[in-house]
């Protein structure tokens, strides 16, 4: 069994309290995290250690403020394929993964094949990620954006 498919099962209510209180805050540092649990700093790094030696951690990310960074306009692209050989899918997902401001790519089943959720400048550069990095592709049969107009974060998977 690879590290991604171990059973929520192997997890102990611990194990979820760790995770729970790094999905809120990944930066907090052992000692503060320990103390938070009420665990010995030994227990929790241990445990945290575990934790990403079996891949349920898989890393720790910062999340960008991107108008911020001078990217106000995010969207989404749906992109549509004419065929879907494995060689071919899998060497246009390589590619939109490494374009300039794209934050995220999904290989979707559906009407749509690729969902590509990118952030730009302005909606001259939006065109432009879609005439000269996507539909550029032999494979793409189509494209389509929507704008996204505000982004909120879920609950995630160990909301209580």
């Amino acid at each position: 069994m690879s590290k991604a498919q171990l059973p929520a099962a192997s997890l102990d209510e611990l194990d979820l309290e760790i995770l729970a209180a790094l999905s809120i805050s990944a930066d907090l540092t052992n000692k503060a995290l320990a103390h938070q649990l009420g665990i010995a700093e030994s227990t929790c790094a241990h445990r945290v250690r575990s934790l990403r030696d079996r891949g349920i951690i898989r890393d720790t990310r910062i999340r960008l403020d991107e108008a911020a960074l001078g990217f106000p306009l995010q969207a989404i692209i749906k992109v549509r394929l004419a065929n879907h050989t494995g060689e071919k899918v899998n060497a246009l997902f390589d590619a939109l993964a490494v374009m300039p401001r794209v934050l995220q790519v999904f290989h979707v089943a559906g009407v749509d094949d690729f969902l590509v959720h990118v952030a730009v400048q302005d909606a001259a550069a939006l065109r432009d990620i879609v005439l000269e990095h996507i539909t550029v592709h032999p494979v793409v049969r189509g494209t389509e954006t929507q704008l996204v107009f505000e982004l909120r974060d879920g609950s995630g998977l160990l909301a209580r």
